[in-house]
């Protein structure tokens, strides 16, 4: 793969629509960061959460090639964690002055048609003869890992690298993480929310009365029929159709929000070589990338962290359908029903939709009060896990179910908002320490486990499906399917967040901030002193790009926190200043420590 030359397809694509040189609410934050995602992000959602109820209730793979239903995802994986790898070194390798993320997310588009085509459209169905199976076991094994093993990595790693290549000030990068991060919830909200209402149009019943027993409504209206078992009849060739328009009109939405985020971004991070006027530096190698994360503490952390954080979130989102479907019976019939169970599903995740919202405006606030990003998500995981514990109590009700829902949504929101931004500071301070940045292997990494734990949990999903014999024939008499989904939707999780408790109690990376941002300036105005050119502050940036006006009021907003700083100073106790100027010293020391580990030479303030 050879390094991309200036004047390359990378160069000749549009700028920009982003001038300015700080980062704005309108339209950056909620155009490029929240609109743009959560409408490119949609696609992944549904595949997440009912490509599986797919394959069993409308193709009924897993009755005629269950070993292909089980392994397929876990399979899958190994491509999932290849893709990432390339997707991540070709970040790594791109030199453009649109960026080297942004690029990315116009080339993960036609990747996607193509994957969405494989999945739903060229794979084909026939109720009267099986002749269709193994033409419909290729189009699923090749559009499952086009999508999940590059065309998501090629967006979402890319997309995630952003907010840490967006900008150096910590409140801007802070907001939009919280906004980027927002985008997930919005995307997995608007299709658990809005979805399960239409499931008659997806996952159609059978009215044409030719087989089973109706069932009646208050009204006296037939709303479906079951088999002798009690269980719902679908029409399996109107479900199989319908399901292709719904993903024709996904196409249209993938590809206008990778373009609307395209356009109403910007990577200020990556621009700064441009600015001083220099050559880009060549990647770096992949292998020295990791003798550095390998020996952080803190970026060891924050991958575990994100390792149990999305297989937690993940392993909710793909068993809250079958949890729903299994634990609680419909009044009106007494029965256990697809269709009953995707409303609860629904209804469930509108009302978690509340404790994430308020956590969105929460989690910062809450950060700041604490001290520290990572404060808030070790305070959060606290809640999370007596959230969790609540649920198990008792599992087939309503009620408790809800509570413990509303409780463990509210507990992940640090972690869900906050993460990206905290992500970004390891990046900062492996820039001040070793003179470079990993954000390349960091984000294949952390694209593997976001897009890989999707196959892993429906993996593990179908794996206790397959070992309490689910099929939704059966679904009024399997009561070991209702003794194993409570562990899966509620237990998952809960676990997960008791371990991101444990290993955040030893995160401290925020303590360096600001000895990492004066370094990192440091070093950027001794690269220019060597080289013989003239170091251009980022004040000056501002004035050079927008003019006298945005110079004066960013002037103005350093003042101002330059003199709040001094007001709190001047509160403390001779006794309490002197107690911070020996913490300082000590971690100035500490920070010096690690310098000269990388083979750098001390800064001093």
């Amino acid at each position: 793969m050879s390094e991309t030359k200036k004047g390359s397809f990378f160069d000749k694509l549009p700028p920009s629509l982003i001038k300015k040189n700080n980062v704005t609410l309108i339209p950056e934050g909620a155009i490029g960061y929240l609109l743009g995602p959560t409408l490119a992000l949609l696609g992944n959602s549904v595949l997440s959460a009912y490509f599986n109820k797919y394959m069993s209730d409308v193709l009924h793979v897993n009755n005629w090639a269950p070993a292909f239903f089980t392994w397929l995802p876990v399979i899958s994986v190994i491509f999932v964690v290849i893709g990432n790898i390339l997707v991540g070194r070709l970040m790594d390798k791109i030199k453009s002055k649109n960026g080297k993320a942004r690029p990315l997310l116009l080339v993960s588009v036609p990747i996607s048609l193509l994957a969405l085509l494989f999945l739903f459209i060229f794979s084909p169905y026939n109720a009267t003869d099986t002749s269709w199976h193994i033409g419909a076991l290729l189009c699923i094994a090749i559009g499952y890992n086009l999508w999940f093993a590059f065309a998501y990595p090629m967006y979402y790693t890319p997309h995630a690298a952003l907010v840490s290549l967006s900008t150096r000030n910590g409140k801007d990068r802070g907001l939009l993480a919280t906004i980027s991060n927002a985008t997930m919830l919005a995307a997995i909200g608007l299709t658990n929310m809005i979805l399960p209402f239409f499931f008659d149009l997806l996952f159609v019943p059978d009215l044409s009365g030719a087989n089973g027993t109706p069932v009646y409504n208050e009204a006296k209206e037939i709303v479906n029929y079951v088999d002798a078992n009690g269980n719902v009849l679908y029409d399996e060739l109107a479900s199989y159709n319908h399901w292709k328009i719904f993903v024709i009109a996904l196409i249209v939405v993938t590809f206008a929000g990778a373009l609307i985020e395209y356009f109403f971004t910007r990577e200020r991070v990556t621009e700064e070589s441009m600015g001083q006027d220099v050559a880009p530096k060549a990647a770096l190698p992949i292998k020295e990338q990791w003798k550095i994360c390998s020996k952080d503490r803190f970026w060891i952390i924050m991958m575990v962290f994100f390792f149990l954080y999305q297989f937690g979130g993940m392993i909710k989102n793909v068993s809250q359908v079958y949890f729903c479907t299994a634990m609680f019976k419909e009044a009106e019939t007494g029965l256990y029903s697809v269709a009953h169970g995707g409303t609860l599903h629904a209804s469930l995740s509108i009302i978690g939709a509340v404790p994430t919202a308020v956590g969105m405006v929460l989690a910062l606030p809450l950060a700041n009060l604490l001290g520290s990003k990572g404060k808030a998500i070790l305070s959060g995981a606290i809640v999370a896990v007596i959230g969790g514990l609540i649920g198990l109590i008792a599992p087939n009700n309503w009620w408790v179910v809800v509570i413990s829902f509303v409780i463990k949504a509210l507990g992940s929101t640090p972690a869900m908002y906050l993460s990206l931004a905290l992500l970004a500071d390891v990046f900062d301070h492996q820039e001040a320490v070793h003179g470079v940045r990993t954000d390349g292997l960091s984000m294949t990494i952390y694209g593997a486990i976001m897009a890989g734990m999707t196959g892993l949990t429906t993996g593990v999903l179908n794996m206790v499906l397959s070992g309490v014999n689910y099929d939704v024939s059966t679904l009024q008499t399997n009561e070991a399917l209702r003794g194993a989904m409570p562990w899966v939707f509620i237990g998952g999780e809960t676990i997960c967040y008791a371990g991101i408790f444990l290993i955040f109690i030893f995160m401290g990376v925020e303590k360096f901030s600001k000895i990492d941002h004066h370094a990192i300036v440091a070093d950027q105005k001794a690269a220019a002193a060597a080289e013989g050119r003239q170091y251009i502050s980022a004040e000056e940036k501002i004035r050079i790009e927008e003019g006298e006006e945005a110079y004066e009021a960013e002037l103005k907003k350093q003042a101002d926190a330059a003199a709040k700083e001094e007001a709190r100073i001047a509160k403390l106790t001779p006794e309490k200043r002197q107690a911070e100027a020996e913490a300082e010293r000590k971690l100035l020391e500490e920070f010096n420590a690690l310098r000269e580990a990388a083979g750098r030479p001390a800064y001093q303030e």
